[in-house]
């Protein structure tokens, strides 16, 4: 079944298991497996496809179909037949997949047990392609590592990219980056290197401060992007200050459930256009529909605004645990981690996947308080 297909049997499985965090619920539906919870092991084989989510998954028996996963820490080790659909922090991938791979993660590690027949499409803070493809691969994020055989062609957008000696590159090999290629003196590419001109610069350009791109640079923190940075950090503000115990519970259930914050705000994502579009069609519920669409953008800030008010208040118990109990505390780390976030969404190559995962974290974080559960939500460590 092609992964469209799936959104209305994930979200089925996903509205009958809604447990403790330490609690694991699994339904099959036919040959496939649905399985959530904060820690998740698979450890029998999948005759059909596997839909999982949670805080960690270990993937350690044979799936024939695909493999859909999302959650805080991913490790597939056990050979997957068609496809492999992944998303988390971490995601490690080191067995056979029949067909392609795409992930999206802050850290992507293909080990040099993978073997992918097909393509590989990965996007990360830092992405290590240490085992062997068979077909082609897209490779973008902060920094990324190609140690491994590469038959077809390697594309890659990239802070910084790196060949390492196991290297052996079948087609052609273009990139963009701001740094040259670190090429190990015994990799090898046989359709030879290209690099790419990134937007608005030149291939040659070094961009300086005078030029061009450096202008279009110095404008983007005083021109409309830094203002919207402004308004964030005074919403945190807001939030925190009109309703500390709310974001305070929603900070605990963030960092307490991230992986279930990621499925929830997922949902809400999906449900919510699906929603309006439904009430679009009759001529009463176009009200409610125009209503429901400024509430979605309204939602989307909040939830930004709020990952950044978790990731403050993680920043407190890290290091300021008396904070937790001052307001001024709370505001004044909410401010900052709202513009550490907007530092690291200005990141080339990456910067939309973490604004991307911070409103999506911050939704379902919001979202889960909503829901009635059998238990409160645990406590952080």
């Amino acid at each position: 079944m092609k992964l469209g297909g799936w959104m209305a049997v994930v979200l089925l499985g996903v509205a009958v298991s809604v447990q403790a965090d330490d609690d694991v619920s699994t339904r099959d539906m036919g040959s496939d497996h649905f399985v959530f919870g904060g820690a998740v092991r698979v450890d029998r084989p999948v005759a059909g496809d596997l839909i999982t989510a949670g805080g960690n998954i270990d993937l350690d028996a044979e799936v024939k179909g695909d493999a859909v996963a999302a959650g805080g820490h991913l490790r597939i080790a056990a050979p997957v037949g068609q496809n492999v659909y992944a998303a988390g922090g971490r995601v490690v991938i080191d067995a056979a997949v029949g067909r392609n791979v795409r992930a999206a993660g802050g850290q992507i590690d293909l080990g040099p047990k993978a073997v992918v027949t097909g393509n590989v499409t990965v996007a990360g803070g830092q992405v290590s392609l240490r085992g062997a493809v068979k077909g082609a691969v897209s490779a973008n994020g902060g920094r990324v590592t190609i140690d491994g055989p590469v038959d077809g062609d390697v594309e890659s957008n990239a802070g910084s990219l790196r060949l390492g000696p196991n290297a052996r590159i079948g087609g052609a090999l273009r990139y963009r980056s701001g740094d040259e290629i670190v090429l190990d003196p015994a990799a090898q590419v046989a359709g030879g290197v290209q690099r790419l001109a990134l937007p608005g610069r030149s291939a040659s350009a070094p961009g300086g401060i005078g030029s061009r791109e450096g202008r279009r640079e110095r404008s983007r923190w005083v021109g409309p992007g830094w203002f919207w940075t402004l308004g964030l950090m005074a919403l945190a503000a807001a939030l925190v200050a009109a309703m500390p115990g709310l974001f305070r519970r929603a900070g605990e259930v963030w960092r307490a459930r991230f992986g279930w914050s990621l499925l929830w705000g997922f949902i809400a994502l999906v449900c919510i256009p699906a929603a309006v579009l439904i009430l679009l069609i009759s001529i009463v519920g176009i009200p409610i529909a125009l209503l429901a669409i400024l509430l979605y953008g309204a939602l989307l800030i909040v939830g930004y605004a709020a990952s950044g008010i978790a990731l403050g208040q993680w920043g407190l118990v890290r290091w300021r645990a008396d904070g937790l109990d001052r307001k001024a505390w709370h505001i004044g780390s909410a401010v900052a981690a709202v513009f550490v976030l907007a530092l690291l969404g200005s990141v080339p190559f990456v910067g939309g996947f973490v604004a991307l995962l911070a409103v999506i974290a911050g939704i379902g974080s919001i979202a889960q308080l909503l829901v009635p559960s059998k238990t409160a939500p645990a406590q952080p460590a």
